[in-house]
């Protein structure tokens, strides 16, 4: 098991939600920007939200803006993905990243930025 650990995935019909969530092992995880990916069949993997390691900055991919939103709770090593209003293009396998960054601001949106990746969680959306 790595150091990142999604869970939450499943099936759910359009319009529905779904709440993800990560877990990081380790005792630096405020040292760490964290991010969310995802990947559907047949496509490159896609930018979905991003957390800076105060929780105070997050930035969002345009396809779910106002429907998604990332959160992070540095007490308990965890970041979270709650999804509202899901949509059948929403499905994806969901991956979670972190990066160890000295800055507490900065947020990272691009995938070759991450140092860490979790092994993915799946969601899929009916129509």
């Amino acid at each position: 098991q790595g150091p990142l650990v999604e869970s939450g995935g499943g099936l759910v019909q359009a319009g529905g939600s779904l709440r993800l969530s990560c877990a990081a092992s380790g005792r630096t995880f405020s040292s760490y920007a964290m991010g969310w990916f995802r990947q559907a069949p047949g496509k490159e993997r896609e930018f979905v939200a991003a957390i800076n390691r105060s929780g105070g900055s997050v930035y969002y991919g345009d396809s779910v803006k106002g429907r998604f939103t990332m959160s992070r709770d540095n007490a308990k090593n965890t970041v979270n993905l709650q999804m509202n209003s899901l949509k059948p293009e929403d499905t994806a396998v969901y991956y979670c990243a972190g990066r160890i960054i000295s800055s507490y601001y900065s947020i990272a949106v691009k995938e070759d930025e991450y140092d860490y990746w979790g092994q993915g969680t799946q969601v899929t959306v009916s129509s």
